[in-house]
């Protein structure tokens, strides 16, 4: 189903500005019963869902606030307290519940929040699910028997649980002894377990952004602002950084020299070691945005590459369309699906851990055989939506600008989902001629849509 036949859900659940509609405790409560409603007609018998959260203020409001709704639509809960979202997805399959719930704005800021749900599986709710609940939100609330009423459990246990499980995604004799490593958890879901994970393999590990406060998730930290990591790193004289998100499915890394290494040379580096085992399957899935050094690295070890559209949700579907195994993007969603059914930081670091401990390599030396373009992006803002690619003064300029990179870059026009936005994307081998360029098409896009608003 199109996003535009939907009433809240987007492409990652339902998020927004905490106390302004509908990221309010009435509607998140009314979501809960209607979500409880919709899974318990699907599978009888088996009322069970999962909830856990990051670590924003605002997830003690709504952990309580669908409690009440599943317990009103006679579900179970088995709340799971702070937990990265892909342990959540994890937990749901092996508990063998129903749905599980993430209260997570993922990178935001911590005013924003947002509830986005899991299938049986540990995937996402198809399509025809939240349509179901939306369906359902616009029925009056009603409230079972008492006696048929949901009752709430805490899994004590399930930080545990999930240490063990990314640990079990690498071989057993991975020894990680003499390394040593700074992991900022952005004051986010993995401030309890990501540590744990790499200090339990050996390595010697210094904690960064492991205080939450309830508001210092993502300030100034985690996988979106790594400049604190790169000072940690070179300051102690650390092997490697690693950097998470607020609810731990994104990873940046950081080398010895403190350079950051982004999510297209984690992708690379990952392929590379697992085209060598023997375990990779299929080509490998990038978006519209990722780099095209990435691209041409791929092509250079006899793999295919191709490109979703920018989200971890169209990479997945690609992955899953396909067959294959492996897909990332730019911002460190990285997807191992013969490992784990969604994007996972701490599991994506453990494979590339992995690889630096088999070969005997640092980080920096991992990511040589690929070589990042230089790439600018602008944003053009419209006076209103509109579709771009009509207009024939923009479709020139688009044109003027391929056919002068060549085979040598690329150029990108893609409208915001969000916003009346343009991204102008430029990249090529020329770092001040992608500057001059990209600036250069801006300008005719600004130009263009402004005498067709007119």
């Amino acid at each position: 189903m199109s996003d535009r036949q939907r009433k809240y859900f987007g492409t990652d659940g339902i998020r927004g500005r905490v106390g302004v509609p509908p990221i309010t405790p009435d509607f998140v409560m009314k979501l809960g019963w209607a979500a409880g409603r919709v899974l318990s007609a699907h599978a009888p018998g088996q009322q069970k869902v999962l909830i856990g959260k990051d670590t924003r203020v605002s997830g003690y409001m709504f952990e309580s606030a669908l409690e009440a709704g599943l317990s009103a639509a006679g579900v179970d809960i088995h709340l799971l307290g702070p937990m990265p979202t892909p342990g959540i997805a994890y937990l749901t399959r092996t508990f063998h519940a129903q749905a599980g719930i993430v209260i997570s704005a993922s990178h935001n800021a911590f005013d924003d929040n947002g509830i986005k749900f899991f299938s049986h599986q540990g995937t996402k709710l198809p399509d025809d699910i939240e349509l179901e609940i939306e369906a359902e939100l616009d029925k009056p609330m009603s409230t079972v028997t008492s006696r048929m009423l949901g009752k709430a459990h805490r899994i004590e246990d399930a930080a545990g649980r999930y240490i063990e499980f990314c640990k079990s995604t690498v071989a057993a004799t991975l020894n990680l002894d003499g390394l040593n490593m700074v992991v900022d958890c952005a004051h986010g879901a993995t401030y309890h377990i990501a540590p744990a994970v790499f200090a339990e393999l050996g390595a010697n590990v210094t904690e960064l952004g492991a205080s939450p406060d309830g508001f210092n998730i993502n300030d100034g930290c985690g996988a979106a602002e790594p400049a604190a990591l790169q000072a940690a790193v070179v300051e102690l004289g650390a092997d490697v950084g690693i950097a998470l998100d607020g609810d731990g499915d994104r990873l940046i890394m950081v080398d010895a020299n403190g350079e950051v290494i982004d999510g297209d040379e984690l992708t690379f580096i990952i392929a590379r070691r697992r085209q060598n085992l023997g375990l990779l399957r299929g080509s490998v899935v990038g978006t519209l945005m990722s780099n095209l050094g990435l691209e041409q690295a791929i092509r250079t070890l006899g793999l295919g590459f191709e490109r979703a559209n920018v989200g971890d949700r169209y990479v997945l579907e690609k992955l899953r369309d396909g067959g294959w195994t492996l897909g990332g993007e730019s911002s460190g969603h990285i997807i191992c699906l013969d490992l784990t059914t969604t994007g996972d930081g701490i599991i994506s670091a453990l494979q590339v851990l992995e690889a630096m401990a088999g070969g005997s390599q640092t980080l920096a030396e991992l990511k040589i055989g690929m070589n990042k373009f230089p790439q600018k992006l602008v944003n053009v803002r419209m006076q209103q939506k509109m579709d771009v690619m009509a207009i024939p003064a923009v479709q020139l300029a688009l044109a003027a600008a391929t056919e002068h990179l060549g085979d040598n870059g690329r150029v990108l026009l893609r409208p915001s989902g969000t916003e009346p936005l343009i991204r102008v994307m430029v990249e090529g081998r020329d770092g001040s001629e992608v500057d001059a360029l990209a600036n250069e098409l801006a300008r005719e896009v600004e130009t263009a849509t402004s005498g067709a608003a007119a």
